[in-house]
């Protein structure tokens, strides 16, 4: 725990696996997954990454009122959404756009694209 610690305390951005992989061959211990995996959570470890900011509201901007309050929807085509979803990648995210059905929740289209811009929400249309 002493060795994780220290070499935690000059790469906090090492997952599990990466730490696992330096004990084994900088360090010459002999140690699997799922122990660095315990050592991690009984020390309170937790590494450090980058987190998508996928959500940014500007407090000046009208907030809209929400339309579909008090509607019923009984019958398909009548409502539909669009959904955004950001996937992690390797290197950085990749967004998915999609355009849902309300009364069915079956997606009726989507696209996926490395970028949040309003081109690539218009190709899903």
């Amino acid at each position: 725990m002493r060795k994780i610690d220290a070499f935690f305390l000059e790469h906090p951005y090492y997952g599990v696996a990466r730490m696992t992989d330096s004990l084994n061959l900088d360090l010459g211990y002999c140690i699997n997954v799922k122990r660095t995996r315990r050592l991690y959570r009984l020390m309170g470890l937790q590494t450090i990454y980058k987190k998508p900011r996928t959500t940014v509201r500007d407090l000046k901007s009208y907030k809209y009122p929400y339309l579909l309050k008090d509607l019923k929807i009984v019958r398909p085509n009548q409502v539909w959404q669009t959904d955004i979803t950001y996937i992690p990648r390797a290197r950085g995210f990749m967004y998915m756009y999609a355009i849902i059905d309300v009364h069915s929740s079956k997606i009726l289209n989507w696209s996926i694209s490395n970028s949040i811009d309003k081109e690539s929400v218009y190709r899903t249309t």
